[in-house]
């Protein structure tokens, strides 16, 4: 419709359907009377009224009742069908009561008697605006269906009673329903009884507490079957007279969200078991090197024909199988020292297929699927073939005894999102390892657990539930990623992801020829914060000759050092000790003298952050340690030139 001149005057364009051309004039007279500019289009018949519609649509729409060849209850038709939204009026001197009530619920806007013309112009302007309205709320309404149906949240109405009013289209995905199907139907119509329960209950809630309550509930979609985590929050709606007349929900849904927090408390929970098992490990490692150690006095001072001499040999022998149990503790905790050098991840596994073999025993059809070309990757030989071990020896429980099972290797390209997940690690090549069997699998629930230290679903006393942790604690020391696919009674697939070496370089291996052990009489700092422990150095060196003067902490040691810096030749330093750490006391005492040599131990390997960047030879023994072996590392370092001697020598 064409825009006002003023206030009360405006401009349309009008389809009249008028037989009589004198009633036609008067009609137009009338609408001048009141105040309207109009542009007139008169027909007579359907044909000229079907025309006039198709060239162009009015703004609104006069007829007669009765013409000759032609009714204006066909004009309404034609014109509900075609133009709804064009306000039809009857102005008419023969429409009856009657028939003018059933038009206006056939969709006539209004009717005017031509004897009562002047009530023409106020009824068109009535029917304009109320069509405006009309169109303006419709159009408003279109908006916020399709803002809510756009919104990827579900959303959805329900009354008091619990029956949909509302949805949009993200909630039908829920229901596997249209709107119109489910407006009118309750929970109890699309859910079991148990979850529709559940549902009502938290409706209820949110009414009697006449606030907006937050709850989560899983549910499974009706069109594909997924199962996911719905956060909802549920509004209660009050009328006017403040009374609760609904519930408005919507509802997100967060499954990523909570898988992704489910990881990090399960690597947090990994991380704390980690510190608990690397700390047991290290005081255990100092129990351990006092027992070896004594022991091994005992034994070199004894009688070849003595027979106590066995007893200690076996004392000596169970310690060793404890250094394997501590060691494999570490290796969980990420903190044991490993042999990292290049390594071919084919040649470790041919290398272990006759043990592989012998582990699968007869009745187990072990294949091995290696790629052609060679994977090199940093990591330790042994550490790998221990992984491989365990999880083969898993594979043939979980197929008692009888099945097949592969090892294959591929390469593997990891994205940024497949890092984030497990939030370690790095995006790039990766060599793959992935051993297929055709066991009893795992549900859900069971892979959610399984590198946890511990956890089993073999019987009691059958594995300790330490492999796969440990196999955990091993590839992600290698900055790799072990992974788990399995569904019930289809078997299990392991997946190895060990980083590729940009530059695969054969490291240099120096063989140092092997003498006997030797004393001497230079005095050694001995920094060590266990009694015991501190005993049984001081014990092995003493009988070696060297002079110790002996310290209980960090803060000892440096005075110790301060005291007698002269006359020491070594300093035998624990990383580990209270008030100030091997790190700091290494610091303190190399700015005194920077050329004192020092033997730093501990249970832990030394990381790089232990480590003075400054330091040009740093020498280290892991803790437990034979006498032989730190009476040979402390001849040797005495015996070596210190740091910048032989340049300060060769060039003036």
């Amino acid at each position: 419709m064409n825009s006002a001149h003023s206030e009360h005057q405006l401009t349309m364009d009008l389809i009249m359907v008028e037989d009589s051309a004198v009633d036609a004039e008067l009609i137009t007279d009338a609408l001048k009377e009141a105040g309207l500019i109009v542009t007139v289009r008169r027909v007579e018949d359907e044909q000229g009224f079907s025309a006039a519609l198709k060239k162009r649509l009015p703004d609104a729409i006069l007829s007669d009742w009765t013409l000759p060849d032609f009714s204006g209850r066909s004009a309404l038709a034609i014109a509900a069908g075609y133009c709804p939204d064009i306000p039809f009026i009857f102005v008419s001197g023969t429409i009856s009561e009657t028939s003018a009530l059933e038009v206006l619920r056939e969709g006539a806007i209004d009717y005017v008697f031509k004897h009562q013309m002047q009530q023409l112009g106020p009824a068109l302007e009535r029917a304009l605006k109320e069509v405006r309205g009309q169109r303006a709320l419709r159009e408003s309404e279109h908006r916020l269906r399709t803002l809510l149906d756009s919104i990827p949240e579900l959303i959805w109405l329900k009354n008091t009673d619990g029956v949909y009013q509302f949805c949009n289209t993200t909630f039908e995905s829920l229901l596997g329903a249209k709107e119109a199907d489910i407006v009118g139907k309750t929970d109890y119509d699309f859910f079991d009884s148990e979850m529709a329960d559940i549902f009502c209950f938290h409706d209820r809630m949110a009414m009697v507490a006449t606030t907006p309550r937050r709850n989560s509930e899983w549910v499974t979609f009706a069109v594909n079957g997924r199962r996911a985590l719905l956060d909802t929050l549920k509004t209660p709606l009050f009328d006017t007279k403040g009374n609760i007349v609904g519930i408005l929900a919507t509802a997100r849904d967060i499954t990523e969200h909570y898988n992704l927090e489910q990881q990090l408390r399960h690597s947090q929970k990994m991380e704390a078991i980690g510190t608990l098992a690397g700390g047991i490990a290290h005081d255990f490692n100092n129990i351990l090197n006092v027992i070896m150690g004594y022991s091994t006095l005992a034994i070199e001072r004894m009688e070849e024909d003595n027979p106590s001499k066995e007893l200690i040999n076996e004392v000596l022998i169970a310690a060793e199988r404890a250094v394997t149990l501590t060691r494999r503790l570490l290796v969980f905790s990420r903190k044991d020292i490993v042999d990292v050098k290049p390594v071919n991840v084919n040649e470790i596994i041919l290398n272990l297929q006759k043990m592989l073999i012998q582990i699968a025993r007869e009745r187990i059809a072990l294949e091995f699927h290696l790629a052609d070309i060679p994977f090199i990757v940093q990591a330790d030989t042994g550490q790998i073939e221990q992984v491989l071990i365990n999880l083969v020896s898993n594979a043939k429980d979980a197929m008692e005894g009888v099945g097949e099972l592969s090892i294959s290797t591929g390469l593997e390209m990891l994205d940024d999102e497949f890092v984030a997940s497990y939030e370690y690690g790095k995006s790039g090549r990766y060599a793959l390892i992935k051993v297929t069997d055709s066991g009893s699998g795992m549900d859900a629930e069971t892979q959610k657990s399984i590198f946890e230290p511990f956890f089993t679903t073999k019987d009691v006393g059958v594995g300790t539930g330490l492999g796969l942790a440990i196999s955990y604690g091993i590839i992600k020391q290698h900055n790799g990623y072990i992974t788990v696919e399995s569904e019930p009674g289809q078997g299990s697939v392991f997946k190895i992801y060990l980083p590729l070496c940009e530059e695969a370089e054969t490291p240099d291996i120096k063989i140092k020829a092997v003498g006997p052990v030797k004393g001497g009489k230079e005095t050694v700092l001995l920094a060590e914060d266990d009694a015991s422990l501190r005993q049984l150095a001081q014990t092995i060196l003493e009988s070696f000759g060297y002079s110790v003067i002996d310290a209980v902490d960090g803060e000892d040691a440096i005075a110790k050092f301060m005291e007698s810096k002269d006359r020491i030749s070594l300093v035998l330093l624990d990383m580990i000790m209270p008030k100030k750490s091997g790190k700091e006391v290494s610091e303190a005492i190399r700015k005194v003298s920077p050329l004192i040599k020092i033997l730093h131990t501990s249970g832990y390997p030394l990381d790089s952050t232990s480590a003075d960047d400054q330091i040009e030879h740093f020498d280290f023994i892991h803790k437990p340690y034979q006498p032989s072996d730190l009476l040979k590392m402390v001849r040797e370092i005495l015996d070596r030139d210190p740091p910048g001697v032989f340049e300060k020598e060769t060039n003036p």
